[in-house]
């Protein structure tokens, strides 16, 4: 249960990227919580320290810290969380985006991907 609401909450709290416009430090805290139906599963909630920055057409970042993790009905514990992500703005209407991102367990960490385009009208 814990093992699958860790690898969900990875996956869905991975943000869309937009390129950032300033390189510099930042805080992001974010609560992402999982439902199989209308059942509640648990939340993550992290608070992560990050830096962002971009070149050109390029954008980047890395963001890592503390993950309170919170199963429904169970004790919640405290892992370590962190992601990696990059944009590149390949024409005014057109980008692709990627992301990595880690989140520590009992028995093993857990890891998910995230890549796409967008295309704007």
């Amino acid at each position: 249960m814990i093992k699958s609401l860790i690898a969900s909450s990875a996956v869905s709290m991975a943000a869309a990227l937009a390129s950032p416009a300033l390189a510099g430090p930042y805080v992001n805290v974010e609560n992402n919580a999982g439902f199989i139906g209308s059942d509640f599963a648990g939340s993550v909630t992290d608070a992560h320290v990050g830096y962002e920055g971009s070149e050109g057409v390029y954008g980047y970042y890395l963001q890592g810290g503390p993950a309170y993790v919170q199963p429904d009905g169970e004790s919640g514990e405290v892992e370590l969380s962190g992601k990696i992500g990059g944009t590149v703005q390949a024409t005014e209407q057109f980008g692709a985006y990627g992301e990595i991102s880690f989140i520590t367990g009992d028995d093993e960490a857990s890891y998910a991907t995230k890549v796409g385009v967008k295309y704007n009208f």
